[in-house]
């Protein structure tokens, strides 16, 4: 089969593969029908994450069902699932109380000596706890199947951060970031009855993203003028909840300082370069809260399935390039270069 190897910092190739096949009696192969690529991805294409020359790539994929071992009861060949970014075996105490991204026996995909999302098929170990069934008809709707795709990672983790930052009912919320997770996280700030929601972001095409997400305010402003617009836009106190969805020190930083006293930071942004410059005794000081982390996608599937299938929510405007499987180098080129915001990748 093809999928999306890395060999060195810019340098993806789409190469032949062996197909894979079930090894454990836990095992799934599903046949990838949709994936796409992360800005997390990003990290590993600049060089700034290590990877192995000939590695997988990619974790967000959805696909059918192709094979099941002999101990896997949820799905069957034929099934239409999406799979979350990392695999869980759903029964270990983590996973029992919703963190399946510290699951004793998980992983992640595309990880040394595993297939990656960017690829034709995958084997999904402990099939039972990852893989989550969707309505085959969806299967014939492809505006359906890219919000559905949103599920395996940057709907959840947009979910992960607002629930973090205490998105709730009358709230304000601040959003540092404006890439698909952070739109994610407007969305899912409004789905939690945010009153107020703030979008920071410098990108036209982005922000009215967020707008038609459910972003009242947008302030285009960084640093300094970014804290100063959103006091002013908040009668000088700051948002209830802030979602820091970039990673970087200079966003923790400004994510500090437009919270309000007694309120709260969802974080979700992959940490690079910020290993300093969050000040705990501002944060001791003014009783903000830090919550967030790597998102438990697998636990959220089940609350935002409903909610996409109905049309509730429809996160698919964070997808605004496509690109098949051959073409995924060139949707790294487009991403790393800020011409595509998210790039969605087709099988069929």
């Amino acid at each position: 089969m093809r999928a999306t190897t890395i060999h060195a910092p810019y340098d993806m190739r789409v190469q032949d593969v062996p197909e894979p096949v079930v090894q454990l009696p836990t095992d799934a192969v599903v046949r990838v029908l949709r994936a796409c690529i992360c800005g997390s991805d990003l990290w590993a294409y600049r060089g700034e994450a290590a990877r192995q020359p000939g590695q997988r790539i990619g974790h967000e994929f959805l696909g059918f069902v192709e094979e099941t071992g002999s101990e896997v009861s949820t799905v069957r060949r034929g099934d239409l699932v999406v799979a979350p970014f990392m695999w869980s075996d759903g029964v270990c105490d983590y996973c029992r109380e919703g963190l399946t991204t510290s699951c004793e026996h998980g992983g992640f995909w595309g990880s040394v000596g595993h297939d990656g999302g960017q690829g034709e098929a995958v084997r999904v170990p402990f099939a039972d706890g990852t893989l989550v069934q969707l309505p085959k008809d969806a299967a014939s709707d492809d505006h359906l199947l890219t919000a559905l795709l949103t599920l395996s990672d940057v709907l959840g983790t947009g979910h992960h951060a607002a629930l973090g930052a205490g998105a709730r009912p009358g709230a304000t919320v601040a959003v540092v970031g404006d890439g698909a997770v952070g739109l994610c996280a407007v969305l899912a700030a409004r789905r939690l009855g945010a009153e107020r929601i703030i979008a920071l972001g410098r990108h036209q095409v982005r922000t009215d993203i967020a707008r038609r997400f459910g972003a009242t305010d947008v302030v285009a402003e960084r640093g300094d003028a970014a804290v100063e617009a959103v006091r002013e836009l908040t009668r000088g106190q700051g948002a209830h909840a802030v979602v820091e969805a970039v990673g970087t020190e200079q966003s923790m930083r400004t994510a500090v300082n437009i919270t309000r006293d007694g309120g709260a930071i969802g974080f979700v942004g992959v940490p690079h370069g910020s290993g300093t410059g969050l000040d705990l005794g501002v944060m001791f000081d003014r009783n903000i809260a830090l919550r967030g982390g790597v998102a438990p996608v697998r636990a959220y599937i089940p609350d935002l399935l409903p909610d996409v299938l109905d049309g509730t929510i429809d996160p698919s405007p964070v997808f605004d390039m496509t690109v098949d499987v051959e073409g995924v180098p060139d949707g790294y080129k487009a991403m790393d270069e800020r011409v595509a915001l998210k790039v969605l990748v087709t099988n069929g």
